[in-house]
């Protein structure tokens, strides 16, 4: 397995996709173990000293004022994790555990948090081992970052709660025995520790990046279904034009049809009703693709850029500046960035979702597309493929609901000392439902545009439509008469998910912008 050197500073959003789902180790640079070190020094330095720190010789929260003597100092850091791991729900998928470890550890490995590195070296043991603590996935506010589930993330650091084996796919076991089991041993947390541990964004930024990293691939697979769409239904390629996109320069509208044009390029569909036909136009759900898929690959593109930031900084409070030899009390725990980007990520994603199932509707709409009513040769005695479009429609209206934004609300928590929160965790978490939801509709496209196409034989479409129409026939036969339509879009989707699909398809047609 390859290992990934961490620094703090040089993460991809590839990096923690590959790290969350077990295809990479980790371990700490020299830089970010002298780092480590020297933050480490100045906190020690200043406990001698008995100096007021925020979370070291204070209390938490509303309890700031109260001083803590020297003796507790340590069970004041192990009681911060028992009373702040109080989450709720079901528990977080184990790639959202792993991806939450590696940025916790990329975290504390810029050297600004003061926490001895034999505990970040127990962390990385953990995720090189595949032990992953159960999370539960409901409780933050998303400020002071995600404190319960990081919280709940060092039980098992300090030999409580519990954890799965095998990277997430063994067994659910008290951590105390996953630990022992891998020869690692619980660690006894120090002063400043525990804050230093569960004082960040990561589960929020987990779940960003690994929506990111689906969002790429998410908006080239929806050009792909969308061109499979224009050729079944007929439609003109004349808006696809470069030059009317020049005029209105935006960069993923551009690059969306620069993709329908390689897509369609040798269509003979088209070729077929360039002359004499007599619709002028095309609807918007066909004439706009460019502009409204490239609006969202736009949002992406912006989401990425803030999910970069976030995974190479330091979101811990208070911060230790070895060079300067201060500690500075600050808010870089406060979600509002990641809170922004992935509700504007939910919208995006839930207007890709919105233009697909427009165009399944005049797929299955025999009227608007000129093909049999609902892509079935024996309409009444078979229904074909009309509740594929239902299916679609709730999909997307379901999107609409979750769309609202989480980071429009706030509570205040500790007595209003954290009197505004991001409530990123909402935000998060709706998106990746929405993710999920988009995929779906846009495998139910690919599905009845691949029926559609069929009715269009012997004319074949352009040389990229017809790839993905040979790759979904091998695995999903033509509908000659009423089935189970559910295999269908999840085979569909299982290929998308993967990854094989955009891979097969760009192995033949080469790589789409």
């Amino acid at each position: 397995m390859d290992t990934l050197l961490l620094d703090g500073n040089s993460l991809t959003v590839e990096n923690v996709n590959d790290t969350a789902y077990g295809k990479i180790g980790v371990r700490l640079s020299s830089v970010a173990k002298r780092q480590i070190k020297d933050a480490r020094s100045l906190i020690e330095s200043w406990i001698e000293s008995e100096e007021a720190i925020y979370g070291v010789t204070t209390g938490f929260g509303e309890f700031s004022n109260v001083r803590i003597g020297h003796g507790d100092l340590e069970q004041l850091q192990e009681n911060l994790i028992l009373s702040h791991a109080a989450g709720a729900g079901d528990s977080l998928p184990p790639e959202i555990v792993r991806a939450m470890m590696l940025l916790r550890i990329n975290a504390l490995a810029k050297g600004f948090s003061g926490i001895r590195q034999e505990t970040v070296d127990l962390l990385v043991e953990m995720l090189n081992r595949g032990i992953v603590p159960v999370i539960p996935s409901q409780g933050s506010v998303g400020a002071s970052g995600d404190l319960v589930q990081l919280a709940h993330l060092v039980l098992t650091m300090i030999g409580r709660g519990k954890a799965w084996t095998s990277g997430g796919k063994g067994r659910e076991v008290p951590s105390a025995r996953a630990l022992k089991e891998c020869g690692l041993a619980p660690v006894r947390l120090t002063a400043k520790e525990g804050l230093a541990l569960i004082n960040g964004t990561q589960m929020m930024t987990a779940f960003a990046a690994l929506a990111a990293h689906q969002s790429k691939g998410l908006c080239r697979l929806a050009d792909v279904a969308a061109a499979i769409s224009v050729e079944a239904l007929r439609g003109s390629d004349t808006q696809f034009d470069e030059r009317i996109h020049k005029l209105r320069p935006y960069r993923g509208q551009l690059t969306v049809a620069r993709n329908l044009r390689r897509l369609m390029k040798g269509s003979e569909i088209r070729e077929s009703h360039r002359r004499n036909d007599p619709r002028v136009q095309d609807a918007y759900s066909i004439r706009c693709i460019p502009q409204v898929h490239g609006a969202s690959r736009d949002a992406v593109d912006y989401v990425h850029g803030v999910v970069r930031v976030e995974i190479n900084s330091a979101t811990d409070n208070p911060l230790v500046f070895p060079k300067d030899r201060v500690h500075l009390e600050g808010g870089n725990f406060h979600g509002q960035p990641i809170a922004l980007a992935m509700d504007f990520l939910a919208i995006a994603l839930s207007e890709i979702a919105n233009i697909s199932e427009r165009r399944i509707e005049r797929l299955v709409n025999g009227t608007l597309s000129g093909l049999p009513r609902f892509l079935t040769e024996q309409g009444g005695l078979n229904s074909g493929l009309m509740i594929a479009q239902y299916t679609a429609a709730s999909l997307v209206s379901e999107n609409k609901v979750l769309c609202h934004p989480g980071s429009v609300d706030s509570i205040p928590t500790s007595a209003n000392q954290e009197d505004h929160v991001s409530m990123g965790s909402i935000a998060v978490r709706k998106a990746k439902e929405i993710t999920k939801n988009v995929y779906s509709v846009i495998a139910i496209e690919i599905t009845c545009g691949a029926q559609a196409l069929d009715f269009r034989h012997p004319l074949r479409p352009g040389f990229g439509a017809r790839q993905l129409h040979e790759i979904i026939r091998q695995i999903i036969p033509f509908a000659e008469k009423d089935r189970v339509l559910y295999p269908d879009f999840e085979v569909v989707e299982k290929l998308m998910l993967s990854g094989r699909l955009l891979s097969e398809i760009e192995n033949r047609i080469g790589k789409l912008n």
